[in-house]
């Protein structure tokens, strides 16, 4: 049995993950500056460490309804493999976890619906916060965040 290590975050009080082995770090929101020109689902810039490194709104590319930045959020930095060599970030209201997931507890979602929808499958785990709120099992939506940059860096070189 495959186990799959995964970044859990949170977006509009909604649950997602990442794989893992796209995450480099997770910081603290930061001030970003805005790019004159920049397509809408880019954010800005920040230097993190004397590193520039691009912000992405997840909100924006996923359809969720935006809130005003926080000082609360977390920055999701992506390891720069993930966006052809780029150093590139992505907005979160929270992170939870880093959890290992076995493929038992995932569900495949396949198809042309969940491939524009960026959803690599349905992460269904029963734990202690699941049985709090009284559910059985608690949903993550696992997102393709490789497919949302490919489709983002091709619309850049468009």
């Amino acid at each position: 049995m495959a186990v799959i290590d995964v970044v859990e975050f949170e977006i509009c009080n909604e649950r997602y993950a990442l794989d893992i082995s796209l995450t480099r770090e997770i910081v603290e929101m930061v001030p970003i500056t805005p790019v004159p020109r920049a397509p809408e689902h880019i954010a800005g810039i920040i230097n993190l460490r004397g590193e520039i490194t691009n912000i992405i709104n997840l909100n924006k590319i996923l359809g969720l309804p935006e809130k005003a930045q926080r000082e609360d959020q977390k920055i999701i930095v992506l390891v720069p493999e993930a966006a052809e060599g780029s150093n590139t970030g992505i907005i979160v209201d929270d992170v939870h976890a880093v959890l290992q997931i076995s493929e038992e507890e995932i569900e495949d979602m396949k198809g042309p619906l969940s491939s524009e929808a960026y959803v690599k499958g349905i992460i269904k785990i029963g734990d202690k916060e699941a049985s709090e709120s009284g559910d059985k099992k608690r949903l993550i939506v696992w997102l393709d965040v490789g497919k949302v940059l490919s489709d983002i860096l091709a619309l850049t070189k468009a």
